[in-house]
């Protein structure tokens, strides 16, 4: 199986991640049967959809115990990722945080940690704490999220800013406002992105592309579902390289099967210019759409 990757570059590391993960909000609270949960993420590791995306702020932890009970006793086929809330991001409270995470996890470390979103305490507390993590082992990359290009050029101007791994966002066929301003100066730093609610399940545009009649029948088209196709394009190349990771949640192993099969899709040029006649790029820069 052809399957898109995303190089994830930190310092003298380097790591190829499938440009498909799986995203974790809402489970573990009881929406759908715990097992099912813990199969479909079951189900995506052993389809090679190694990141798991995760949060101190998911259900308080119910997220992070249900991707610990996955992952036990395959550790080390995961990449994990959690977040910290902005309010825990101090230099001492952010290892308190990440220790918390960890323990929900079940595990030692952590493959990537995130500030979820901007907050009142300062950056340079922040980075001074994730650099003692990776110090002592407890994460191997930090990254932020919901960081519009402003907030990342301040990030970079700070000491250790530079070795940011990824942002995460908020990105859709029916969000692309990232692709006028932060999505350009990423590329230039060679920094990928993560997309969260790649199937536009939230934002504030408000379009909802799944049940776009139009969208639907390109889909068809093409022998792809709906969702299948937005994940296709948002995990499309730019400029030759593919640079974003979507992170869709899918509580059921049949629903993953169903996303995995993005990463095999190659969308041609008619077909883009199609689906940005449908859904065009803002021509000017727009606030960061968050949720």
């Amino acid at each position: 199986m052809t399957t898109a990757k995303v190089l994830l570059e930190t310092g003298s590391t380097a790591e190829a991640l499938p440009a498909l993960g799986q995203g974790t909000w809402y489970m573990g609270e009881g929406r759908a049967p715990r097992r099912q949960e813990i199969a479909a993420l079951q189900r995506g590791l052993e389809r090679g959809l190694r990141l798991i995306d995760s949060a101190e702020m998911y259900g308080d932890g119910a997220a992070e115990r249900l991707v610990g009970e996955a992952i036990q006793g395959r550790r080390d086929q995961a990449f994990v990722v959690s977040k910290v809330y902005p309010w825990n991001a101090g230099r001492d409270s952010a290892i308190a945080a990440c220790e918390a995470s960890l323990e929900r996890l079940g595990t030692d470390y952590l493959d990537l940690y995130l500030l979820h979103w901007p907050g009142s305490i300062p950056l340079d507390e922040t980075l001074e704490a994730f650099d003692r993590l990776v110090a002592a082992g407890k994460i191997r990359r930090f990254g932020v999220s919901n960081f519009d290009v402003d907030d990342m050029q301040t990030l970079a101007r700070l000491p250790g800013g530079g070795d940011c791994a990824v942002n995460q966002v908020l990105y859709h066929l029916a969000s692309r406002g990232i692709e006028v301003a932060l999505r350009p100066w990423q590329r230039r730093q060679r920094m990928p992105l993560m997309a969260y609610c790649p199937l536009a399940q939230a934002g504030a545009v408000g379009a909802d592309p799944l049940a776009d009649p139009q969208l639907g029948e390109l889909a068809a088209d093409l022998g792809l579902t709906p969702a299948q196709l937005l994940l296709a394009w948002a995990i499309r190349p730019v400029e030759g390289l593919h640079e974003v990771i979507a992170i869709p949640k899918a509580a059921s192993p049949e629903h993953v099967d169903d996303n995995a099969r993005a990463l095999e899709v190659t969308l041609d040029a008619a077909t883009l210019a199609r689906l940005d006649a449908l859904y065009p790029a803002p021509q000017r820069k727009v606030p960061l759409d968050i949720v």
